[in-house]
């Protein structure tokens, strides 16, 4: 961890290119700042340039830059603290994970479950963004902003994840999809085959940054209706968390 005393002045305008793209903005932006860190072009204990200045640089609002940041905090790249600003902690991204260890049964019972998702959902999230109509666009921003405020309030958000996929589910019109979801309500959420004693809070408050992150650019997807966004993103998010718990069965 980087000392306050340790930190410098903020940084000078980043040479960095403005969005000229479409998809996720803050992706986009998170991306660029992401590879200043990793090549040593914003260095260790370090700040990066303020938010007005990143707003200049990439040609985006403020809600696209906090959005960007978050997903920085998540890798635990950075931190940002009142005062100070958002400073620099390590040059290489750090998977955070829900917990240090986890029973090898529950794992295989994940890993089989993201399995069976990853054929589904992402078929779900690109027909979601196709039919959706002005009542699923209502519930499905309920939703992400009820897993906001549960994440904010550093609770580990297992209904409200549930419920932000099932919204997604029910956009599709494909009534097959709803039942899959009802049929195995949030325990087909992984955090919630977990333990309490198997909870690791400061990491899993990193790992629920990076799944609020990662909500908001298939929520944005869908809501734009960019179908093969929404697939993409989708499968994204899930791939990377079968990856992840494949890493506590690599450990036994």
């Amino acid at each position: 961890m980087v000392k306050e005393s340790e930190m410098t002045s903020v940084q000078p305008p980043l040479n960095v290119s403005k969005v000229a793209k479409q998809g996720s903005l803050s992706q986009y932006v998170a991306e660029q700042l992401e590879a200043l860190i990793v090549q040593g072009k914003v260095a260790v204990g370090n700040k990066l340039p303020t938010e007005n200045s990143l707003c200049d640089s990439f040609g985006v609002s403020r809600t696209v830059v906090r959005e960007a940041i978050t997903h920085l905090k998540s890798l635990g790249l950075v931190e940002t603290r009142r005062g100070v600003g958002t400073t620099v902690l390590r040059d290489k991204a750090e998977e955070p994970r829900p917990a240090q260890h986890i029973n090898p049964t529950t794992v295989a019972d994940i890993l089989h479950l993201l399995e069976l998702r990853l054929t589904l959902e992402p078929a779900a999230a690109e027909l979601a963004a196709l039919r959706h109509d002005d009542a699923d666009r209502e519930q499905l921003r309920a939703q992400h902003n009820a897993f906001i405020k549960a994440h904010a309030e550093k609770r580990l958000a297992r209904q409200e994840d549930y419920l932000f996929h099932f919204a997604i589910a029910k956009a599709t019109k494909n009534p097959f999809f709803a039942s899959f979801y009802e049929q195995w309500s949030k325990s087909v959420i992984p955090r919630a085959k977990l333990l309490s004693i198997e909870i690791d809070p400061n990491s899993s408050d990193r790992y629920l940054e990076r799944v609020q992150a990662e909500h908001d650019e298939i929520i944005e997807a869908i809501l734009s209706r960019d179908a093969q966004k929404a697939r993409e993103m989708m499968f994204r998010h899930l791939d990377r968390a079968k990856n992840m718990y494949a890493q506590y069965r690599d450990q036994t």
